[in-house]
């Protein structure tokens, strides 16, 4: 969709590895609105299909597989993102301070990234918080909700600060919809102990 408009609208879209990260979509000529996408935003990308063009992801407003939005780039179909509950103990440290103690988690197993311990936010010691205007998308979890950077001295002045080491999805895709309204922080920036 551009704007409330459906620009494109198929359903003989071919997967297309430019880069071998992240597919981008195929989209037959006689599914795209041209008129509508800025001019040179149609590329034929494959040769043993002239009847393809690829639409760059940022041409368009949302794109949607189905009824449900992806975000940032299609989903591949050999990377998977699980959320599984755990009754194991999680605490996460910075600096020597603790910043969340959990007595249970939901764990995120995404395809290519560390597992991600999901925790309350009875949890998290939001004293030594603070919200940042910070938003990312996910094609696998989507749209963050909430975004905070630490503060370890607890007094929220003259402290070190460690921009957006943590977030939540509050309305994350439904195959990962155990982590709604959870606590995330990233492994690589914090000491996370799981008993």
């Amino acid at each position: 969709m551009i704007g409330n408009e459906w620009v494109i609208d198929s359903t003989e879209v071919i997967y297309y590895w430019e880069h071998p990260y992240y597919p981008h979509y195929l989209i037959p000529l006689a599914d795209i609105e041209a008129e509508s996408l800025t001019n040179g935003a149609l590329s034929a990308a494959d040769s043993t299909r002239p009847d393809h063009r690829l639409v760059p992801w940022q041409e368009v407003d949302r794109w949607f597989e189905e009824d449900e939005e992806v975000f940032v780039h299609p989903r591949n179909p050999y990377s998977r993102a699980d959320a599984v509950r755990s009754n194991r103990p999680v605490r996460v440290e910075l600096d020597g301070v603790v910043l969340a103690d959990a007595p249970n988690s939901v764990i995120v197993f995404e395809t290519g990234l560390p597992p991600r311990y999901y925790l309350d936010k009875a949890t998290v010691d939001f004293s030594l918080l603070t919200p940042s205007d910070t938003e990312t998308s996910c094609p696998y979890k989507g749209t963050t909700s909430e975004y905070w950077n630490a503060n370890v001295d607890g007094e929220g002045t003259g402290g070190v600060d460690h921009e957006d080491i943590a977030w939540c999805y509050n309305f994350p895709t439904i195959p990962v919809t155990p982590i709604a309204g959870l606590v995330a922080f990233y492994d690589e920036r914090v000491q996370i102990t799981v008993g």
